[in-house]
Parts: C-alpha cells; structure tokens; sequence
C-alpha cells in the first residue's frame, strides 16, 4: 500500500523532479488533460471527472506518504497540484493553446501566492490541507481563466 501511496502523491514520480516538483505536477497533468482534448475530444467533464474521482485517493495518498516520509507537506506530494491544475482547466471556455498556457500560469500564481482564504486551507490536518489548498488555488485560477475567456482573451 505504501507503493501505491507514493506513486499516486508523486504523480508517477513527477514529485522527484529536483527543481520545482510542483510546478513539473502541473505541467504533467496540463499535458494528460491536452492529450485527451486532442485524442479523445474530452473537455471540461471529462476533467471534472478525474478530479472528482481522485480527490478521495489523492488525501488519502498525500496523507500516507506524509506520514512516510515525516513532513506535513512535503515537496515529493504533486497530486495536490495535479488536481488543482485541473479545476483550473474547468474554467476554460475552449481548450486551446493560449487557455492551457493561462492556465498553467494563473494555476502556478495562486498556488505559491496562496491568497485568502487558500492559505487557510492548508491548515487543515493532513492530506486534506495538502489537497485543500491546491483545490482552492485551482478556484481562483479558473475564475479568473473563465473571465479571461468571456473577455475573449484566448
């Protein structure tokens, strides 16, 4: 179980990058969402699907292998980001090129900035704070993608 723990929170190792593993996290789960759209003509349920379907696995990964490796959130945990990346793709009026890259960026900036009430998630015990605060990240992300795409930025 701790191996299935570990791969899931390091999203296939995506966490052992050695410079910003989070930000390697969301670009990998940037690039599954765009290898769907592009091969499988997947948009926005789609990624509402895998989010909310990994969303209990991801806080009980991230838990695990926090526990495992004796930090509260460590660096090697990407799942949180993955997830986060993707409720930022829901705000998305049409995946195309400029909205994955605003994305990618507006999801990276809330996720170090960690606004209010984000950095208050984090407190939450465990993997659910790991998760909660990328979710909420991802929240403001794809509020400020879906008006991007009404002003018709992208």
């Amino acid at each position: 179980m701790n191996r299935l723990a570990i791969g899931l929170a390091t999203f296939l190792g995506c966490g052992y990058w050695p410079w910003g593993p989070g930000t390697v996290g969301s670009a990998a789960a940037l690039l599954l969402a765009a290898a769907l759209h592009a091969y499988a003509a997947s948009g926005r349920l789609v990624i509402f699907v895998l989010t909310a379907t990994g969303l209990i696995p991801a806080i009980w990964a991230s838990t695990r292998t926090a526990r495992l490796v004796k930090k509260t959130d460590p660096n090697i945990v990407v799942i949180d980001e993955v997830l986060g990346q993707w409720v930022t793709l829901m705000g998305a009026r049409a995946f195309v090129w400029k909205s994955f890259v605003a994305g990618f960026v507006l999801f990276r900036l809330f996720d170090i900035w960690k606004p209010w009430p984000v950095c208050r998630l984090e407190k939450l015990p465990e993997g659910t704070g790991i998760v909660a605060d990328d979710i909420g990240a991802g929240l403001y992300a794809a509020l400020i993608l879906y008006i991007g795409g009404a002003l018709k930025l992208y």
